[in-house]
């Protein structure tokens, strides 16, 4: 069981990445359209704040479960990683005339990650936020098998 949750932490970042990139190629009504129009776009606009910062929580997951230490410098690895992925996703819908890219929507996913990226460092360099600091912990005691 444990074995299994570890790989299932690692190859969650490559799949959700994989999630992105498929949904960034759709229509941004293909799956879901609130029959409000101006709902619909704020909440979909605000999911921006989450994607990346999802992305960036799961590569810290993964990274947590192998035997090395996992240091400040793989941390901000990992916050740079999905930043650029972020600019990657962009630039891609940027090829479908059905999506759009814009600077805005790169400030919002940075913002997300920034957000994400503070309490992980705290938490786990800092000694600040306790419950998430254990939670991360566990976490990283997969590694050890």
């Amino acid at each position: 069981m444990k074995n299994s949750l570890k790989w299932a932490l690692r190859l969650l970042p490559l799949l959700y990445m994989a999630a992105v990139w498929i949904q960034s190629s759709l229509p941004a009504d293909q799956f879901v359209k609130l029959p409000d129009s101006a709902l619909d776009h704020t909440i979909k606009e605000s999911l921006h704040l989450i994607e990346f910062a999802i992305l960036y929580v799961l590569l810290v997951l993964a990274f947590l479960t192998r035997r090395r230490v996992f240091t400040a410098a793989l941390n901000v690895s990992c916050a740079l990683f999905a930043a650029l992925y972020g600019i990657s996703d962009e630039i891609h819908q940027s090829f479908y005339p059905y999506r759009s890219a814009s600077l805005f929507d790169l400030v919002k996913d940075f913002t997300g990650i920034a957000v994400c990226f503070y309490f992980i460092r705290r938490a786990l360099f800092g000694g600040k936020f306790a419950k998430l600091g254990r939670v991360l912990g566990r976490v990283r005691g997969l590694g050890g098998s």
